[in-house]
């Protein structure tokens, strides 16, 4: 998805550099290195945390890939391609993010 996100955001006007580019940049990659992180922290708690703010990135890259669409910064096939593939990232995050608290519950059993 990174890849993709970086190729329909060359396209964008130039004066969209350090503006719409530049957060779309920052939030997809925000998702991946949120769960990176987290894996690195010690125990399930910290993880669970980082991964809700990686669900909260891909939210966010969610609505600004919809308003680079609204814009027609992109194709309709393009936004339906990312758009998927960001939906796919989303259910992931929150099937791990559920195995995770319930780890966390088991352990305090």
């Amino acid at each position: 998805m990174q890849n993709f996100v970086y190729r329909i955001t060359c396209n964008f006007p130039k004066d969209e550099l350090y503006g719409l580019s530049s957060q779309i940049r920052r939030s997809a990659t925000s998702i991946g290195s949120n769960i990176a992180e987290g894996c690195g922290r010690r125990g399930d708690t910290e993880l669970s945390r980082f991964l809700q703010i990686a669900a909260g990135s891909a939210s966010e890259l969610e609505y600004q890939l919809l308003l680079a669409h609204d814009l027609d910064f992109m194709s309709d096939s393009q936004y339906r391609q990312v758009s998927e593939e960001v939906t796919g990232v989303k259910r992931m995050l929150a099937s791990l993010m559920q195995k995770v608290r319930s780890r966390i519950a088991d352990a305090k059993a």
